[in-house]
């Protein structure tokens, strides 16, 4: 997958990154979910109103994962207020990584991955943190290959149905302890 660039998503490019939060949230999590819970969040959470407001918050980045000229994932990230909890400013949350399913497997999203990382350090974070849903084990395998340990739990509403996130966290530098 030698080919693969990562590349900023511009404001113009919002309805592309719709179409890709769709697709792969819908990949990922369709078949654990009701249709109801599925169409709510879609609507009010990956609409193009929503992302582009995300895409002017200054504490949020998208990053598309480009092969050829197909779009086959994305990474979110945020800092200061933009994180989903109030974690300060000396930690960047990685709010999303999604990867077709095509391409699982494939370090598609080692290499999102690896882009927050070097933003977290560009930006002097000493911490990376996320959640990620109790139940999506290949997620928690890859953050834990990753470094990362969990430390809290919060809900996720999708829908009506209240979810767990396990928080996770990585230090990013030997001085910076959990």
């Amino acid at each position: 997958m030698e080919n693969i660039r990562i590349a900023r998503v511009t404001i113009d490019e919002a309805s592309e990154l719709r179409q890709i939060s769709i697709d792969t949230f819908c990949e990922t999590f369709e078949h654990l979910n009701s249709k109801e819970n599925m169409a709510h969040y879609l609507k009010n959470s990956l609409s193009v109103e929503k992302l582009t407001s995300e895409l002017l918050n200054d504490g949020s980045q998208f990053w598309f994962a480009i092969l050829d000229d197909a779009i086959i994932g994305y990474l979110k990230i945020n800092t200061g207020l933009a994180q989903v909890e109030p974690l300060g400013n000396d930690h960047l949350e990685i709010e999303r990584i999604y990867v077709k399913h095509a391409y699982l497997g494939k370090k598609v999203g080692q290499l999102l991955y690896d882009k927050a990382i070097q933003i977290a350090q560009d930006l002097a974070a000493n911490y990376v943190w996320l959640g990620v849903w109790e139940d999506n084990e290949r997620a928690k395998r890859f953050y834990h290959k990753n470094g990362f340990t969990a430390f809290d739990k919060h809900v996720f509403k999708l829908g009506d149905d209240e979810q767990t996130d396990i928080l996770m966290k990585k230090p990013l530098n030997a001085t910076t302890s959990n």
